[in-house]
């Protein structure tokens, strides 16, 4: 068993070279392989996340302004309904306006006419019974003239 921790020991010895040399080349890797790429991989993942979420920013930005434009337009196209409503309406109540005023007229202009044919009716219903009492002597004495010619004529040849 001595031989065995001789030789151990011999190996041992002879394996402290590698291990200083091994230990040396880890920490040069470590110091100028695996440091600088860790770094530049973690710049290069802020970097595209960072791009990723800049983007992701800008799309919010983006469907914010859009959802306000489409807001302000939804308003704009309210406002012109109703202004044209507004428009709408006025235009109906002056055409209301104009048919009130047209019809008050024209019933006026009835009105006056009725008026017109009572007095045209009074004066020819006043110039028809002259015409009547007239007609109706001239009648009288047409009737009874002939009559008074008869009478007369035989009866003042009998006398």
């Amino acid at each position: 068993m001595d031989e065995t921790l001789t030789q151990l020991g011999g190996l041992l010895l002879g394996s402290i070279p590698t291990i200083i040399f091994f230990s040396m080349l880890y920490a040069l890797y470590k110091f100028l392989v695996h440091q600088p790429l860790t770094r530049v991989l973690t710049e290069r993942r802020d970097k595209t996340e960072g791009a990723i979420e800049k983007a992701r920013a800008d799309i919010a930005s983006a469907e914010a302004r859009t959802a306000e434009y489409e807001q302000r337009l939804r308003e704009a196209r309210t406002a012109i309904f109703k202004s044209l409503e507004a428009r709408r309406q006025q235009a109906l109540q002056a055409g209301a306006t104009a048919l009130a005023q047209a019809r008050a007229r024209a019933q006026e202009q009835v009105s006056q006419a009725r008026n017109a044919i009572e007095q045209d009716k009074a004066a020819a219903q006043t110039v028809l019974q002259a015409k009547a009492g007239e007609l109706a002597a001239e009648i009288v004495r047409t009737v009874l003239q002939p009559v008074a010619t008869v009478v007369a004529g035989p009866a003042a040849g009998i006398l």
